[in-house]
């Protein structure tokens, strides 16, 4: 019986849409169909409850009264801003307490070699090893009112989250160092803060810190190192006036000289986490225990009616945790139930030294939960994940364009074409219900093999680094069956400041104001954004606002104004359910010749969503009449789109074909035309380039943005040619 006949006899009513979709499809592509569309019918007997959102979705923040047009969520008690969740957990220490006494002294850090179980420390072990690492720091004559920032330049591991919790018990600060911030901003850092202790894992790093404080009257003294190290080191350390000494040894010294714990309060702060800008030296962004606090509070309130975590859920962080947003949305699902956190198990692997992923290993702790950390090779990612089987997943952008590009690439004939869009359509419809889930029939069949890459477990992921597309995220919440948020923050706000909310599956904005913070537009009137209209310059104010930027008064009075609003330079859109979208960037705004203002990046996100486009870089400056661009093709895509208009060749043969060029050209100028740009608004010439723009080659920051200043200084050569070109 052909599938059309089948779907005539079903007697249920959920199938009018498949009828009315499968009248549309020719002959052919039903060939074969008629067991999938019977077996539809287990498929809607079975249909699942739609997720209760913990609020109206149709109002998800209302307007604060005063005539600022500021807006709050609505799912805040009172007018105030939330402070914390847990009545005794106000400061990092506090939230490792916590988790001390709720897990029993169960297993708390663990770590694994290539094919080998994770080793595990206990709760004990751990408290006790931060007390020693904490007393051997006062004994070495820090403390926290005098010389309090500690330095941490380490890889992630145990011995990290120990270090840090170390600090907090004593009321000192934590300032991560990363190499890719480059040998002069790891000097400048430690200027900065006046460092005199740095810990480090190897003794490559220690070795790095030497080259940075010879000979110019640094203030390091000491250097702690986790692995074993040879007597040149030593040598050279005494030669620089530093002593080198193992952890060990430093834990050894501070058993023997132990001091009762001083913990903080919730003013105090808790790190200096140093973002590198796009431009100039980096900026220490002084965060305190209740920033970090108030802000994981908020992410618990939107969710704890809704949501509720699993015995066996397993937490991935890979997004960098120089990021807040990545580390602190991850706390929102483990601070809900402490009696089923216990069993949760957090795989750290992205960046210590970034925001997100020590807030989140915070609110695991917190839980009595557990912690493995990733092997130290990112290549053997897939085999922890195996391992670990996580349920909570942040994601970048880029991963799920790559994502989204795998499963399509699967379905290479028309059959699983259609099965896969008929799939993602049944699925889609049961999103715009609420209803989230990977046990449907579609999923067994179409979506098993994407929601295996990833564990088989997830069912929780997060994205907000940069805009992803709507196609793209309702698509990949469909496929992945699992709660799928979208938010929005900084450093400076200490992760997030809006998030969408469970039960509203929508794509296009990043939910509304957490309830830690209120958030208004203001005018940007160069660029014809205008409050009235409901848009402007994204403000935020809450206890989640940083305290401003180390040793800086004078770039912290550009992010906060005298009323305590932080100025993001994004730019927002309020939409007519209360829901916030970045719509612009306010930064990065420069004068053509003829006097047009441009917002590259808005340029740049347009160009993006070309198949053939992995990056974009566009350029222009007043004394230019028009833009130009440089472009990196998408290796794995460049061939296919290549073949399709006629053109063979290897990727960078590719990359130097004109025809290519000027293939890649067309589409963009269309697909401009198509979003609205206007003509000065367009790129009048592009340059192809094979190399990815990268942390490791200076072109990105740490956070994966471009560093303009370094693009246009690294392209310069091209720039100039295409210009000249322009002009002959």
């Amino acid at each position: 019986m052909q599938a059309q006949e089948v779907l005539r006899h079903l007697r249920i009513p959920e199938l009018d849409d498949v009828r009315q979709y499968m009248r549309g499809l020719p002959t052919n592509a039903l060939m074969g169909m008629g067991a999938f569309a019977a077996i539809t019918t287990y498929w809607f007997a079975s249909r699942p409850k739609a997720l209760k959102p913990p609020c109206d979705i149709g109002l998800q923040s209302v307007e604060i009264p005063g005539g600022e047009r500021a807006r709050r969520s609505i799912l805040n008690d009172s007018d105030d801003h939330m402070t914390h969740y847990y009545s005794d957990v106000r400061t990092l220490y506090e939230m490792f307490q916590r988790g001390l006494r709720v897990s029993n002294n169960g297993p708390c850090l663990g770590s694994r070699k290539p094919n080998q179980p994770y080793e595990w420390q206990s709760y004990r072990e751990v408290a006790d090893r931060a007390e020693n690492i904490g007393s051997a720091l006062l004994h070495r004559g820090h403390s926290h009112t005098g010389d309090k920032f500690i330095g941490i330049f380490s890889q992630n591991r145990p011995e990290w989250t120990i270090a840090e919790l170390a600090c907090y018990t004593y009321s000192m600060v934590v300032v991560p160092l990363y190499d890719t911030l480059g040998t002069e901003a790891i000097a400048y850092v430690i200027d900065k803060a006046a460092i005199s202790t740095v810990i480090c894992d190897v003794p490559e790093k220690a070795w790095l810190i030497l080259g940075c404080v010879s000979g110019l009257g640094r203030t390091v003294k000491t250097i702690v190192l986790m692995e074993a190290f040879g007597n040149d080191l030593v040598t050279r350390g005494q030669e620089c006036g530093i002593e080198i000494l193992s952890l060990k040894d430093f834990e050894a010294l501070g058993k023997a000289n132990h001091q009762k714990p001083l913990p903080p309060k919730s003013e105090d702060l808790a790190l200096i986490c140093f973002t590198s800008g796009t431009t100039g030296n980096p900026k220490g962004a002084m965060l305190s225990h209740g920033n970090v606090i108030s802000n994981t509070a908020a992410f618990v309130r939107v969710t704890e009616r809704s949501h509720k975590p699993n015995s066996k859920d397993v937490l991935i962080s890979f997004l960098p945790l120089a990021h807040m947003f990545e580390r602190v949305v991850e706390v929102q699902y483990l601070m809900l139930d402490q009696q089923t956190c216990i069993h949760d198990i957090h795989i750290s692997y992205l960046p210590l030294a970034h925001m997100f992923e020590r807030v989140v290993q915070g609110v695991v702790l917190t839980q009595g939960a557990r912690i493995g950390y990733f092997q130290g090779d990112i290549r053997q990612l897939m085999d922890d994940l195996k391992t670990l089987q996580p349920t909570i997943f942040p994601v970048v952008p880029r991963l799920l364009n790559r994502m989204f590009d795998k499963v399509f690439s699967q379905a290479n004939t028309p059959l699983k074409k259609w099965l896969l869009d008929f799939a993602f359509r049944r699925k889609e419809s049961e999103l715009k219900s609420g209803v989230v889930r990977r046990d449907s029939m579609w999923d067994k069949l179409i979506f098993k093999k994407v929601q295996a890459s990833l564990g088989g477990h997830v069912r929780l992921m997060i994205t907000g680094a940069a805009p992803v597309s709507p196609t793209i995220l309702t698509f990949l919440r469909a496929a992945l069956g699992c709660q799928f948020y979208e938010g929005y923050g900084q450093t400076e706000c200490t992760a997030g400041c809006t998030m969408s909310i469970p039960g509203d599956w929508t794509a296009g904005h990043v939910g509304p104001p957490l309830p830690c913070n209120a958030i208004k537009l203001v005018d940007v009137a160069e660029m014809n954004y205008l409050a009235v209209n409901g848009e402007g310059e994204v403000c935020v104010k809450g206890p989640n606002v940083f305290q401003g930027y180390l040793n800086d008064p004078e770039r912290t009075v550009e992010a906060i104004d005298k009323d305590g609003w932080l100025h993001t330079g994004d730019v927002g859109k309020w939409l007519p359910n209360g829901t916030l979208k970045i719509i612009d960037r306010k930064k990065h705004i420069f004068k053509l010749a003829q006097g047009e203002y441009i917002a590259p990046e808005k340029i740049e996100t347009v160009y993006n969503r070309i198949d053939a486009v992995a990056q974009i870089f566009v350029h222009g400056d007043s004394l230019q009449a028009c833009l130009v661009g440089i472009v990196v093709p998408d290796p794995d895509f460049l061939p296919i789109w290549a073949k399709k208009k006629g053109i063979e060749g290897s990727y960078s043969e590719l990359c130097s074909n004109k025809d290519v060029k000027n293939s890649i050209l067309e589409d963009l100028l269309k697909l401009g035309k198509e979003a609205g740009l206007k003509s000065f608004e367009q790129v009048r010439d592009i340059a192809l380039h094979p190399e990815m723009f990268s942390v490791q080659n200076g072109l990105l920051t740490p956070t994966l943005k471009a560093k303009r200043a370094e693009l246009q200084k690294h392209f310069r050569e091209q720039i100039d040619k295409l210009y000249a070109k322009i002009k002959m």
